[in-house]
């Protein structure tokens, strides 16, 4: 594009056009100029031309510890072991909509100055704006054609809509919404059928042997032996591969169904709604054009819409654009787009488009379906599989030559070597078979299943216990993880706050449960009530809304929840006091300045600024304070101290401590800067959050695991302590404040970090370089909970990311491995036990089938070269490797996890997978399982008393039999 031209290809057939975006009335006649043709594009939508869509996604993390791919967050992958194939999945979703962009301006410029015309079907649907018309103004963001429309109110006249009530909710208004817009729902891929993971298994080259193997058996064996002698081998060989085929498709076809599901789990995200006058949450699913919805910081924006109203909104387009600046949001720029998120303020915004007929939906069409990369776990046991399969196929070769050299030089010396009759092609068929049966069962195809097994068994079990698992890999990192570092409010408590003291004007007073006015508002002058009523029911993320019965609801945090209540309590009326004054400013609540801010335009005229947060903070930046006759007068040394000896009163009570403050703007305010000094004292409350039950004894359960627990909270010092005491977290280590924290030298971190239990108002980066040092520095495999927009760094940054599913924003979910549904610390706990049955299950499984791969290629090697013949014929060996590979997956890699596994020590990230005592079994069972076999295959005629010429194969029908038996008793042990 230059000079406002822009050339592109507009429809699916070759057009060499050349447009000016739209601009002014006067905009220049279009003029021919050459246009390269662009090929088009499956996923446009008609109208909206063949547009190329540039698709890639930015690394979470500089890879180390071995790991070559940037992609893969988990640490236990070797270098080079992840396939190219998988990253190409990776390199999304962060897209180029430039050019969509332009295509819309371009096919929306040529009738720029046409009147619009609302097509018949939405007027008779009530309505006088299509979608397609929509969809255009905010994806080209064209402020002249929204301008036209009447702006946002112009936009909601016409959809039916209030942006103050929302949309009605009458059904039959609703469904004819729905038939003209659409719903908010993605396009999903077809379903992979049964049918294709039967192809693909079919597609194994060891099986195509087989099956070759197995008609060529079938017609020689008829040939020579007749119907149906001859076709034992043949048939037993086909029956056995179709049973492998069809139980290995089934696994894969009920995995892909299962990943099904957690992608629509991961679609219930619920956000705040205005439907009928009443503010009510729902699932993003649900919304319509024309809904009103409230956005805060962490918000993903759910639909395409225009701004309504609201305070210093950043959002976060790189998902789209791929531009990393984030782009403000106002009136004079009132468009947002799906699939982007908040980064700072809040709003209210009219929907316009919802799901296909967005940008975010057209992109989602063009993703493949995901779900398919392999874990740490798998990519490990498949480089172990392909070691043992060439080690396999050797001794395959070896065990061939010796079993075919005794035919061949028979022929050789009588002559014959070209002369063959049908049965020494079919005794050449049978080696030859043994050959390949033993690569199969050297080739432990299992132990990858077994891993997909456990994790899915474990994923779903844990979505039962309120985990709901991002992504699969994390269910076998979670049982390695040494270092669990949470966050205090919602995860170790309960998050149900209330006021529980207040110091007010210099009184402290006690807030019962049901607090009588009367008893407190005595003790309140009446301008510092006043105040205090204007600071909180302005300066708030929350709310106060009237639900269906009639009764006042309170929306926001539980934080904000807990003041409102109290400022209700002290007969504080919300929509008078809003109304009373202008808010003209707001900086929401950061958790660098731990304070949030507002500025007031006063019905008198004048400005004042609010402010609460951090109590040491706020108190600092107060000069002066509301005494007990409501008189403001300087804020001394002396009684500084008072204050801060309530807050760490407050604080060693394990309560959180906020101050509130506010400072009279005398010169006005031109929209500048927020003041950070110059406040006046209104008081500080104490609310009580209360420790969840069971905390402390998982606290307990994660020290006999060798699982150390860190605190790492916003809050104040003495609460974290109090906490962390009742929780069990602080015993014989430190409890430091983050600003001490950035003060140290590296070197000093080196001997600090071990020792630290809490770590106290700390900000986003001192979390992040805190999981740093951990994971680098002292090798530990690290989880780490949080909630908010700041701590996505740190959820990047550990091993195992842990956002909470109630408190959390969607932009911490989205950087999180796992979703605790609940915010329970316990939660985390059962998930590290899920993690440590999952990687034992595995360990148990892999010395099953190590200790019959061993046997087997003993037992058939030295007796094909001492014997000349093997025991195990190919159709035993198919058989034993179809149980080996399918029920006995089944039976250990689905063992539910038991108390015990947190009782012993973690493994770690540098402990090893097959352990001594893993091979000292392996090799004790397999030494144990030969010696027997052998024994009977030289000694079993003698023992048994067996003679004439069906001796043999009754031999081998026990050789076979102990065979199995054997494998039980492995399994057992």
């Amino acid at each position: 594009m230059h000079n406002g031209v822009l050339c592109v290809c507009l429809f699916a057939r070759p057009l060499q056009l050349a447009f000016s975006l739209p601009g002014t009335a006067s905009s220049p006649a279009p003029q021919a100029l050459p246009c390269r043709r662009i090929p088009p594009n499956p996923w446009a939508r008609p109208g909206f031309g063949a547009t190329t869509v540039t698709l890639r996604r930015s690394c979470r993390r500089k890879p180390c510890c071995g790991v070559e791919s940037s992609d893969r967050r988990f640490p236990f992958a070797a270098a080079g072991e992840l396939s190219n194939s998988n990253r190409a999945q990776h390199e999304k979703p962060r897209v180029s909509v430039f050019a969509s962009k332009g295509a819309v301006q371009l096919q929306n410029g040529i009738s720029l100055q046409n009147e619009y015309v609302v097509p018949e079907d939405v007027k008779a649907a009530g309505f006088r704006i299509d979608p397609d018309e929509l969809t255009s103004i905010v994806e080209s963001r064209d402020t002249k054609r929204l301008t036209a429309q009447g702006q946002s109110a112009g936009i909601a006249d016409k959809l039916a809509t209030s942006l103050t009530d929302g949309i009605s909710t009458d059904e039959d208004l609703l469904n004819r919404r729905q038939e003209i817009y659409g719903v908010n729902k993605f396009a999903e891929s077809e379903v992979r059928g049964l049918w294709e993971f039967v192809s693909e298994a079919l597609q194994d080259t060891t099986l195509i042997i087989l099956t070759a193997c197995a008609f060529v058996s079938l017609a020689v064996g008829t040939a020579t032996e007749g119907w149906p002698n001859g076709s034992h081998d043949g048939i037993g060989i086909v029956a056995s591969i179709l049973l492998v085929i069809s139980v290995s498709a089934t696994s894969d076809y009920q995995q892909s169904l299962q990943f099904r599901d957690l992608d629509r789990e991961k679609r219930k995200i619920l956000v705040q709604v205005t439907r009928n006058e009443f503010r009510q949450r729902m699932l993003i699913d649900d919304l319509l054009p024309g809904d009103v919805v409230h956005l805060a910081v962490g918000d993903q924006v759910p639909a395409d819409g225009l701004f309504i109203s609201g305070f210093s909104v950043l959002v976060d387009e790189s998902s789209l654009t791929g531009e990393s600046e984030p782009v403000d949001v106002n009136e004079g720029k009132p468009f947002l787009l799906s699939g982007t998120k908040v980064l700072d303020g809040s709003c209210q915004m009219l929907v316009t488009a919802v799901g296909m007929r967005t940008q975010w939906g057209k992109l989602m069409a063009a993703l493949t379906e995901g779900g398919n990369d392999e874990t740490p776990l798998q990519v490990k046991l498949n480089g172990v599989a392909n070691i043992i399969g060439k080690i396999g196929l050797f001794f395959a070769v070896l065990t061939f030559i010796v079993l075919s050299q005794g035919l061949i030089g028979q022929k050789y010396h009588e002559g014959l070597l070209l002369s063959w009759s049908g049965d020494d092609v079919l005794e050449i068929l049978n080696h030859f078979a043994v050959a390949v049966t033993i690569v199969v069962v050297a080739v432990p195809e299992g132990l990858p299943l077994a891993v997909t097994l456990s994790l899915a068994y474990a994923m779903k079990k844990m979505m039962n216990d309120k985990a709901l698992v991002r992504q699969l890999a994390a269910c076998e990192t979670m049982g390695s993880s040494t270092v669990i570092c949470s966050d205090k409010t919602g995860t170790l408590t309960t998050n149900r706050m209330t006021v529980v003291k207040a110091c007010i004007c210099g009184n402290t007073v006690e807030v019962n449960d049901l607090l009588i006015p009367s008893s407190l508002s005595p003790k309140i002058p009446g301008i510092a009530a006043q105040t205090l009523l204007e600071s909180i029911f302005n300066n708030t993320g929350g709310e106060v809304v009237i639900n269906q019965d009639g009764k006042p609801d309170i929306l926001g945090t539980p934080t904000e929840a807990a003041l409102l209540e109290f400022a209700l309590s002290l007969d504080g009326k919300y929509k008078q006091k809003r109304q009373e004054t202008k808010i003209v400013k707001v900086e929401p609540f950061n958790s660098t300045k731990k304070r949030m801010s507002v500025i007031l335009e006063l019905p008198g005229g004048g400005y004042r600024a609010h402010c609460k947060g951090a109590s040491e903070i706020v108190l600092a930046a107060c000069d002066k304070f509301i005494d007990d006759r409501g008189s403001i007068v300087p804020l001394d040394r002396k009684t500084a101290d008072k204050f801060n000896g309530i807050i760490e009163t407050f604080s060693s009570e394990a309560l959180r401590t906020l101050c509130l403050a506010y400072k009279a703007l005398e010169h006005g305010f031109n929209h500048e800067e927020i003041p950070l000094q110059g406040y006046t004292f209104i008081g500080i409350v104490g609310i009580k959050d209360p420790v969840r039950p069971g905390v402390r004894e998982s606290v307990a359960s994660c020290r006999s695991a060798g699982i150390a627990v860190k605190m790492v909270t916003g809050d104040n010092i003495n609460t974290a302590r109090a906490i962390a005491r009742e929780c069990g977290i602080l015993t014989d280590g430190l409890a430091i404040e983050g600003a001490e924290f950035r003060e140290k030298t590296p070197k000093e971190l080196l001997e600090l970090i071990p020792k630290i239990q809490v770590l106290a108002r700390s900000s986003p980066l001192d979390k992040h370089t805190l999981v740093k040092h951990l994971r680098t520095t002292f090798n530990e495999v690290v989880a780490v909970t949080g909630d908010g927009t700041n701590d996505a760094p740190a959820l990047r940054e550990a091993d195992i990311g842990l956002a909470m599913g109630i408190a959390g924003t969607e932009v911490a979910k989205e950087s999180a491995d796992v979703v605790i549904l609940d915010d329970n610390f316990s939660t985390i706990v059962t998930v590290a036990k899920w993690g440590r049955s999952v990687y034992v299950n595995i360990q148990k499984f892999v010395q099953f089938q190590l200790t019959v791969n061993v046997v087997a290629l003993l037992v058939n090697f030295s007796s094909a070269c001492f014997t000349g013949d093997a025991p195990l014929t190919a159709v035993q060996l198919l058989w034993v490797n179809m149980i080996m590979d399918t029920l006995g997956a089944l039976a250990l890699a689905t063992e539910p996890p038991n108390d015990n596994l947190m009782k012993k020590a973690p493994v770690g990230r540098t402990g090893k997978f097959i352990t001594n005592v893993m091979w000292r079994n392996i090799l004790g069972q397999s030494l144990y399982q030969f010696t027997v076999i052998w024994y009977l295959q030289t000694q079993g005629r003698y023992i048994f008393g067996l003679e004439g010429s069906q001796s043999d194969i009754v031999v081998n029908t026990i050789i076979f039999n102990t065979f199995v038996f054997c494998q039980r008793k492995a399994k057992i042990a």
